[in-house]
């Protein structure tokens, strides 16, 4: 199954990062979230990833060219114009870099890598922004089970997120940042049949309204219930707070050795 990852946005809400680099790279213990989130993944057994990059995706290129230089201790000999790599750290990860525009919105971005995902069985998605204790194998067990389109993952927000009107494990409305306290959102950490593709018009759907909402209405829509830890990275204090979980050994989302 391939994860597919959203991170081709702004992060407006985190300029004081983002001005030189894309979220998904901003970093937690010296790795950008980006590498956590695929950690998290392939603790799972999910190795193959379709990055969806736009604002400043050359960096997000970059570090994957150069994976070894950014992970491993280097010798360069000047006089020989030789490189040594030491204790090469490898990933068994294939991960695609698909440059999906700079203006496209979530939708719009899904719908441009549909070629690495329409023939899959499901497919993972989910946003560059976000970690947790979630148990991505038990989600997919999940979304195979009730063999409707589409699985998300609910949790508790920290702050207000879209939130769920649940029947049971069934989505029966979804609303996107409403006013009030107390609800269920989406955390992301979809499971996807590639029919979903075809609710998205171009790039100008956002995932999170006509399509999510549609799914919703016709029964298709299933939340796969999270009660652990889940934070995005959406300001500067969220990263702070995953930043000191980090340093002080208590991530949560680190389930790998």
């Amino acid at each position: 199954m391939r994860a597919v990852i959203l991170a081709g946005g702004l992060g407006t809400r985190l300029s004081e990062e983002t001005t030189v680099r894309p979220k998904p790279m901003v970093e937690i213990g010296g790795k950008p979230i980006l590498w956590h989130i695929m950690k998290m993944y392939a603790h799972h057994g999910v190795t193959d990833f379709v990055i969806c990059c736009g604002y400043k995706g050359y960096v997000i290129k970059e570090y994957f060219a150069n994976y070894f230089l950014h992970t491993s201790d280097v010798t360069f000999d000047m006089s020989q114009n030789e490189m040594l790599v030491h204790h090469r750290r490898a990933e068994p990860w294939c991960v695609t870099l698909v440059d999906t525009g700079e203006a496209s919105m979530t939708g719009g971005r899904i719908r441009r890598i549909a070629e690495y995902v329409r023939d899959e069985d499901a497919f993972c998605l989910t946003y560059g922004d976000g970690v947790g204790d979630v148990d991505i194998s038990a989600a997919i067990a999940f979304h195979r089970s009730h063999g409707r389109l589409a699985t998300l993952t609910a949790a508790t927000p920290p702050e207000r997120f879209g939130v769920l009107d649940l029947d049971g494990d069934a989505v029966r409305r979804f609303q996107e940042k409403p006013t009030g306290e107390g609800a269920i959102v989406s955390a992301g950490f979809f499971v996807l049949s590639p029919k979903v593709l075809d609710l998205i018009d171009g790039d100008a759907t956002v995932w999170e309204e006509r399509p999510l909402s549609c799914l919703a209405a016709s029964g298709e829509l299933m939340a796969y219930r999270h009660s652990g830890f889940w934070q995005p990275m959406d300001t500067l204090r969220d990263r702070m707070l995953l930043e000191e979980l980090w340093a002080r050994g208590a991530a949560p989302w680190k389930a790998w050795d």
